[in-house]
């Protein structure tokens, strides 16, 4: 890819995580193609349908959580990486959850969909092993129950978001609870 166009396919997936963290599933591609100074041939050249975009961008999204894994919460330390995980691929899902299921539905076909599909599926493999990661070694330091998988994970993370998308203002408390049941608790009789 040349260079303006690299710079150009770049600008469209931030324009396009600004306009689906905004509007949702509802985001016109017309107003990301404004929002990145491109005409919407542009945009099509680069994403043929909407669901080529979104898969670009969900990969996009996934690569950066799991950079952000591998970067960052190795450094810290286990506990306080697990809840920083947990809260990322939260605010992850609170945009992308309605969005990608979508998405991921009409992308059965052939040229630009297949590939746009197994992007999605490398950058999706490799951000659930980052976040296997960060479990084991939280389970490994102590500080998260053993007996949780990174499946477990995921599903209560959609779970809360799916639960909260009328209520907001429900989602902080019950990451709260969610954040305490996955910690390990030693009670006072062991």
């Amino acid at each position: 890819m040349r260079a303006d166009a690299r710079r150009n396919y770049e600008r469209l997936l931030a324009c396009a995580h600004e306009a689906f963290t905004e509007r949702g599933e509802d985001a016109a591609l017309e107003d990301i193609a404004r929002r990145a100074g491109v005409g919407i041939g542009t945009l099509y050249r680069h994403f043929p349908t909407r669901e080529v975009l979104l898969a670009a961008l969900l990969a996009d999204r996934l690569r950066g959580l799991t950079a952000y894994a591998e970067q960052e919460l190795d450094q810290q330390e286990p506990c306080e990486a697990l809840i920083n995980w947990i809260n990322a691929i939260c605010d992850h899902g609170k945009i992308y959850h309605g969005v990608a299921a979508g998405a991921m539905a009409q992308l059965l076909g052939d040229g630009e969909r297949d590939k746009a599909l197994v992007e999605f599926d490398e950058a999706c493999t490799a951000s659930q092993a980052a976040g296997d990661r960060v479990l084991r070694r939280a389970q490994a330091a102590g500080v998260a129950r053993p007996d949780i998988t990174r499946a477990h994970l995921t599903a209560l993370v959609h779970g809360l978001v799916q639960a909260t998308k009328n209520e907001p203002e429900l989602f902080d408390r019950l990451l709260a609870v969610m954040i305490d049941g996955i910690q390990r608790v030693t009670s006072p009789a062991s």
